[in-house]
């Protein structure tokens, strides 16, 4: 379906592909990975014709219809599930030519468009819209709503939606996880291992990758190269290659051997045995993955804090939100050193709101909160890139937090981050949302906390920076509660789910893999329950207003099916006229030779008329019955 021969894509003086091939091929899937400025949106606009090709040739299907979400933020007082209806193209241009026929009062073309959107689906529409919308985390409520109503980060939800209603041959989406809670993440993964098409997906999100795609196309210092499997597949893939280059072979080995180091001595600590036993198993994958991130410019640890509270704090019947509105009732809690809580739950339910809470950025509206004097918060909030200074350089924003620690020490840490040479000295205002998050990352690390609140850390970070943080958490021994979309990073650093649902925080006693499946299962339930949430009348009305429809649609099919069947009623008059004539001995004389010819003719052009008609209502019929079969 698409082919590449030697190509080459630069930006500016940059090469960021040199000398790529791959063929991808219909219905195949595939997690496009590499590290942030590798090239993959690079060669999203080179498939999207945004972009021209240095050198080399790509061969791609003109057929092909291409979907990808839009990274302009919409507005305008369009409801936001017609803005998402507007990516079905074929069944707008459908519904336009529609009303113009509607107008001009044509049966006869009715009919056919009828039948068109029939065959595409487009009396559906509005419902494949409206469960796009629920599975992103929309409310029915939201669905009428101006798109001018939401924030950005729900105008990129909608655009995420107008893209998969695109019936598309080939679907591109470049970290469509950034904007979402776990919760939306399971939906759509489900919702891409079901689509019908090419996939190509760029995301650093392992586990995502791992339940979606079945190919990985890697950029990597400008080689492009294919691997078939997951993402997991492709780590002992790359690993495997890379272990057989000498120049990294050592620095290999002392990776795996401190993480073996560190499993002995987690093992070794009688009083940390709940946690070793949920985190051993993680550490022993993650001996595969050492290898494949070798060459990660990303390595620090936490600091050790000066002390470790505990508990660190503790929270009886509290009721927590706003003046005006309580968010969390009867909230018992106890957050001791060592813990580690991943936080679950659905969009809207008050996670962000508990996190506040924990980081003293809210007060309890009601109840007991007891916090140990020598608690050090370090918090990192979905707003925590909005709070670094544009004007100022890493180095300044860590100077402030430590003016009397030489420069160089500042800069060696800040190294740790991929901050190196005059990156240190360059302004916050032009760093990619990558570079903002790790920046404040550093921030947080170098105040030695003995509590971390992360409340989404891994937007905007690649695979490698992604792994240092999980390998950093890891031997953090302080007390962690995170909220993250990153199923990977869940597992690897947090021993027990604490799920906020209900208007309550209690703990969620299975894994994340039975959580994603009672998502599935809530939303699979909540969907054939839907019906019965209407009252008697609200029902009726749907119902009348359905019967209303359903006539209004298949009174112009029922007008053309009584003007084919007048049509054939006339010509099966004159068939039997002509066919008495052509019985007559006469007709066959030669002096009614002429004749003969003649009625032989207008037979053979009645027969076929006759042929093409019923041909025709027969497709009629069939667009009516469908109509009523579906109560459409």
């Amino acid at each position: 379906m698409i082919s590449a021969t030697a190509i080459t894509i630069r930006r500016g003086t940059k090469v960021l592909i040199e000398g790529g091939d791959f063929n991808f091929y219909r219905n195949q899937k595939i997690g496009v990975t590499g590290a942030n400025g590798s090239g993959k949106s690079s060669l999203f606009a080179v498939l999207q014709d945004e972009l021209s090709l240095d050198r080399g040739e790509l061969n791609k299907d003109p057929n092909l219809t291409v979907a990808h979400v839009a990274q302009a933020l919409p507005d305008g007082n369009d409801h936001a599930i017609e803005y998402v209806i507007d990516g079905d193209i074929e069944f707008r241009d459908l519904e336009k030519r529609l009303a113009s026929a509607e107008a001009s009062g044509d049966p006869q073309l009715l009919g056919s468009l009828h039948e068109q959107m029939a065959f595409v689906n487009g009396y559906s529409a509005r419902a494949r819209a409206a469960k796009l919308l629920s599975g992103l985390g929309f409310s029915e409520d939201d669905f009428v709503q101006p798109v001018s109503h939401f924030s950005g980060g729900w105008r990129m939800r909608l655009n995420l939606a107008q893209a998969l209603m695109c019936r598309s041959d080939l679907l591109l989406l470049d970290e469509p996880t950034n904007h979402l809670d776990l919760d939306a993440v399971v939906w759509l993964e489900s919702w891409l291992k079901t689509y019908d098409g090419t996939l190509l997906l760029i995301s650093h999100d392992r586990e995502f990758l791992d339940n979606v795609v079945g190919f990985i196309c890697h950029i990597e210092s400008g080689r492009l190269k294919t691997f078939t499997g997951n993402y997991s597949d492709f780590e002992i893939q790359r690993a495997s290659i890379l272990a057989q280059e000498k120049s990294l072979y050592a620095k290999q080995q002392r990776e795996v051997a401190h993480l073996r180091f560190f499993v002995d001595r987690f093992r070794a600590k009688a009083t940390k045995a709940k946690q070793a036993q949920s985190r051993l198993k993680q550490l022993a994958k993650m001996q595969l993955v050492v290898p494949a991130q070798v060459v990660s410019p990303f390595e620090f640890k936490f600091k050790t804090p000066s002390s470790w509270p505990d508990p660190a704090m503790v929270v009886k019947g509290a009721d927590l939100g706003y003046p005006d509105k309580v968010v969390l009732r009867g909230v018992t809690f106890e957050l001791r050193s060592g813990d580690r809580y991943g936080l679950v739950g659905p969009n809207g339910a008050g996670k962000s709101t508990f996190v506040k809470f924990l980081a003293g950025e809210l007060e309890k509206l009601s109840g007991e909160v007891t916090k140990n004097r020598d608690i050090l918060v370090g918090y990192f909030a979905q707003n925590s890139l909005d709070q670094l200074r544009n004007g100022d350089s890493p180095l300044q924003h860590l100077v402030r937090l430590a003016p009397l620690v030489r420069e160089q020490d500042l800069r060696d840490f800040l190294g740790g981050f991929g901050f190196r040479g005059d990156d240190v000295f360059k302004e916050v205002g032009s760093f990619s949302g990558g570079e903002r998050s790790r920046l404040a990352l550093a921030l947080i690390v170098w105040q030695k906390p003995n509590v971390l609140l992360l409340d989404e850390p891994t937007n905007h970070l690649d695979m490698q920076m992604r792994f240092a943080l999980s390998r950093a958490l890891q031997e953090f021994e302080g007390a962690v509660v995170l909220v993250s979309h990153d199923r990977a990073l869940l597992k690897e650093t947090c021993d027990e789910l604490l799920m906020v649902n209900n208007g309550a925080v209690s703990l969620f006693d299975e894994d994340l893999e039975a959580y994603a499946n009672f998502l599935l299962r809530t939303s699979s339930k909540k969907d054939e329950a839907e019906p019965s949430k209407l009252s008697k009348k609200e029902q009726r009305r749907i119902e009348a207003e359905a019967r209303i429809e359903l006539a209004s649609r298949m009174k112009p099919l029922k007008e053309k099916l009584s003007s084919l069947e007048q049509r054939l009623d006339n010509l099966g008059a004159k068939k039997l006229e002509l066919e008495s004539r052509l019985s007559d001995p006469n007709l066959y004389e030669d002096k009614n030779k002429l004749v003969l010819v003649e009625c032989s003719k207008e037979k053979a052009v009645v027969d076929k008329e006759i042929v093409e008609l019923e041909e025709e209502w027969i497709r009629v019929s069939s667009v009516l019955q469908d109509l009523i079969e579906r109560g459409l």
